[in-house]
C-alpha cells in the first residue's frame, strides 16, 4: 500500500479547543461570585438560574446548528454540489463539520464584547449578605503578582474549600451528574443513528430539541421556587436531592428502549 501523507489538522483542532476551554472557564465561577456579591440575597437564586439556563441554550442551538451543517456536504463552496450523487442518509456522507466552528467562534467573540464593559465592582445593596465565602476559591489571583505567594495562598484556599463538607459533597454530586449528562449527549446521537437508522442531521436535531430545553426550563423554575419559598441551605439540599432522585427514576426507562443489533458479517454473524 502507498502511505498517504499524514495531516496535522488535528493540532489546530486541539489548540482551538484548549483556548476555548480557557476562555469559557472564568464565566461560571467568577460570574456566580459577581452575582452573589452584588445582587440582593433573595434575587441571587433567580439570577444564577438565568445564568445556567442561558448556558443550556448554547448546547441546544449547537445541536441545531450541527444538524444544519450535517445536511451540507463537507466540501461545500469548493465543489459542484450538483455532481454529488449521495445523500445525507448515505453512510458515506460527511457533513460540513468545520462550518460550526467558524459560526460558533464568531458568535462567541461577539458575545464576549459586552463583558468588557462590566464594572469591576458595584455598590452592594444594604441588605446584601456580607459573607465573603465566594472569594475564598481564588482570592489571590488578582491580588498578587509573585508566583510564591500565589501558590501559598492558593494552597491555603484550596485546603479550606476541600475541608468544607457541604462544598465537597456538592462537588462530588456535580461530577456524577455531569459525567452522566455528557455521556448521554455524546453517545445518544450515535446510538440513534445505529439503532434507529436516523441520519446524523436528524439525530442532532432531535437531541437538541428534546433533551436540553427541559433542562434549561427546570433550572429556571428551580431558581423561581427557591426565591418564592426562600429556601435555605438545608431546604435547597432536600429539594435538589428529591428532584435528582425523581429524574434518576425516569432516566432508568432508557434501559427498556432499543432495537436488536444490526447484522454485520464477520462480527455478529458468520460470513456464511
Amino acid at each position: 500500500c502507498e502511505k498517504e501523507p499524514s495531516s496535522y489538522m488535528w493540532i489546530y483542532i486541539l489548540m482551538g479547543n484548549m483556548l476555548r476551554g480557557i476562555g469559557e472557564t472564568p464565566i461560571t465561577p467568577l460570574g456566580i461570585s459577581y452575582l452573589d456579591d452584588f445582587a440582593k440575597e433573595e434575587n441571587v437564586p433567580v439570577y444564577v438560574a438565568c445564568l445556567h439556563t442561558i448556558g443550556m441554550l448554547g448546547p441546544m442551538f449547537g445541536f441545531l446548528l450541527g444538524s444544519l451543517c450535517a445536511r451540507l456536504y463537507v466540501d461545500i463552496g469548493f465543489v459542484d454540489l450538483g455532481s454529488i450523487t449521495i445523500t445525507p442518509q448515505d453512510s458515506r456522507w460527511v457533513g460540513a463539520w468545520w462550518l460550526g466552528f467558524l459560526i460558533g467562534g464568531v458568535i462567541s467573540f461577539l458575545a464576549a464584547i459586552p463583558f468588557c464593559f462590566l464594572p469591576k465592582s458595584l455598590k452592594k445593596p444594604k441588605e446584601a449578605n456580607n459573607d465573603q465565602t465566594s472569594y475564598v476559591i481564588m482570592p489571590c489571583i488578582f491580588q498578587s503578582q509573585l508566583i510564591y505567594p500565589f501558590l501559598s495562598d492558593f494552597y491555603t484556599s484550596l485546603k479550606k474549600v476541600l475541608s468544607n463538607r457541604m462544598y465537597f459533597t456538592f462537588m462530588c454530586c456535580s461530577l456524577l451528574q455531569f459525567n452522566s449528562f455528557v455521556g448521554f449527549l455524546t453517545y445518544k446521537p450515535k446510538y440513534m443513528e445505529q439503532q434507529y437508522g436516523q441520519s446524523t442531521a436528524k439525530s442532532n436535531f432531535l437531541i437538541g430539541v428534546t433533551s436540553l430545553p427541559p433542562v434549561g426550563l427546570g433550572i429556571f423554575l428551580g431558581g423561581l421556587l427557591m426565591k418564592k419559598y426562600k429556601m435555605g441551605i438545608i431546604g435547597a439540599t432536600k429539594f435538589a436531592f428529591s428532584m435528582s432522585f425523581v429524574a434518576y427514576i425516569f432516566t432508568l426507562s432508557h434501559f427498556f428502549v432499543g432495537c436488536e443489533n444490526h447484522v454485520v458479517a464477520g462480527m455478529t454473524v458468520s460470513y456464511q
